[in-house]
């Protein structure tokens, strides 16, 4: 789930092929173009993609069936690999620069950070949405 989307993060939906959904806002976000398809190497094919109006409401309701919702934040206070990805969740990718709004963090039952080393303090949201979802599918393996 994608807090804004760009075609330069249709990478994304090639590393989450195996979740079956990917969510995107209806606003300030690019739309499934041709561009999209070809750089996602026809991913967008396989992943029936919904356009949400308000991602705050989606997780609310996510929530309410179940599903634990991570949000993925430099500050989170849950590190990636203490986090419990075996069960039906969410995984929330901030915009690269602002991160998520408020009301989405707000709304995310965790902040999982990405330990990192050096001068580099962030990822890019493609980067770290391939982060976060091979530790999903190494921890239900």
């Amino acid at each position: 789930m994608l807090q804004k989307f760009d075609t330069g993060n249709s990478f994304i939906l090639r590393v989450c092929i195996w979740e079956m959904l990917s969510d995107i806002p209806k606003r300030r976000s690019a739309g499934l173009t041709a561009i999209v398809a070809k750089t996602s190497a026809g991913a967008v094919s396989y992943i029936p993609v919904a356009r949400v109006a308000n991602i705050p409401s989606l997780l609310k309701d996510l929530k309410k069936q179940g599903v634990w919702v991570f949000g993925t934040a430099a500050d989170g206070t849950t590190d990636l690999y203490t986090a419990d990805l075996k069960g039906p969740a969410a995984i929330v990718i901030g915009s690269e620069g602002s991160g998520m709004t408020r009301l989405v963090s707000e709304n995310c039952d965790f902040l999982v950070s990405i330990p990192m080393k050096g001068r580099i303090s962030s990822l890019n949201a493609s980067a770290a949405a391939a982060i976060l979802l091979y530790e999903a599918v190494r921890q239900r393996s």
